[in-house]
């Protein structure tokens, strides 16, 4: 593993505006061509959380899909967010939260969101997920996932895996995530707990602004490390940031404090 260089993409997305919003994303990441290795958008960032949106929900054959394809060639960086996409899935042909990774080689990968965020009611007029999802990426073995699913530590937790080079099933976490403000605490709380309690770095990455439905975003992206101690902490406005997370302090980390021997054994259901 060699140290890895993420940026953090904290925007103001715009309210049901996809090529809108592809233009104003793509503004804000064209200066990281060659400087960074993933670039990371937040959730449904080509309209905002709605589930209105769900009408012109694009396939994996649309404009998104090729944007992020061309922008991570580019860039020679991987791409994620998550965006709403009419595909097959776990539950057959449906409207997905479907979390896209690209890579400058062009491949796509996806996961689709398991937790729907009942609250907002997103359980009836979206599909979920059942799969999880590990990419490798420049050394690194990476678990992206999507806002509400911070929330279900159970789903998340990390093994001990001893063919991969980090010692465990993943590397780094990252969240995408239209996070209100309201519950910011639980944001900035659960994000460093599932850092800690994985022995791995996180990412998550939340929007700004307002959206259509009135709802304020604080952002409040951070990256972390393994210990929970914030490497960045952005705030609340519009912003760009690059981290570089530290191979050796993870697998230092791991070896000098090894809890993943202690860890309880369980299977994961549907």
């Amino acid at each position: 593993m060699q140290d890895l260089r993420v940026s953090l993409v904290q925007g103001d997305t715009r309210w049901h505006d996809p090529e809108g919003n592809r233009d104003y994303y793509g503004g804000l990441i064209e200066p990281l061509a060659g400087q960074t290795d993933l670039v990371v958008l937040p959730e449904t960032f080509t309209s905002g959380f709605s589930n209105e949106a769900i009408a012109h929900a694009e396939d994996m054959h649309g404009p998104t899909v090729d944007w992020l394809l061309e922008t991570s060639r580019r860039l020679d960086a991987a791409i994620t967010g998550s965006v709403q996409l009419r595909a097959d899935g776990a539950q057959g042909e449906g409207v997905y939260n479907r979390l896209l990774f690209v890579t400058p080689e062009g491949d796509v990968h996806h996961y689709d969101k398991r937790h729907l965020f009942r609250y907002a009611n997103e359980h009836e007029r979206y599909a979920a997920g059942n799969a999880q999802l590990v990419v490798t990426w420049r050394g690194w073995r990476i678990m992206p996932l999507v806002c509400y699913d911070l929330r279900f530590p159970v789903w998340i937790r990390n093994r001990h895996d001893d063919d991969a080079a980090g010692g465990m099933a993943y590397d780094l976490l990252l969240f995408v995530a239209n996070w209100p403000t309201p519950r910011r605490t639980a944001w900035r709380t659960l994000l460093r707990a599932r850092a800690i309690e994985n022995l791995a770095c996180c990412v998550g990455v939340n929007r700004v602004g307002t959206d259509g439905n009135g709802h304020a975003y604080s952002g409040d992206s951070a990256a972390l490390d393994p210990l929970g101690e914030a490497l960045v902490d952005l705030g609340a406005r519009e912003q760009v940031v690059t981290v570089t997370l530290d191979a050796q302090q993870l697998l230092e980390h791991r070896r000098h404090f090894p809890a993943w021997m202690d860890a309880d054994a369980f299977e994961l259901g549907n």
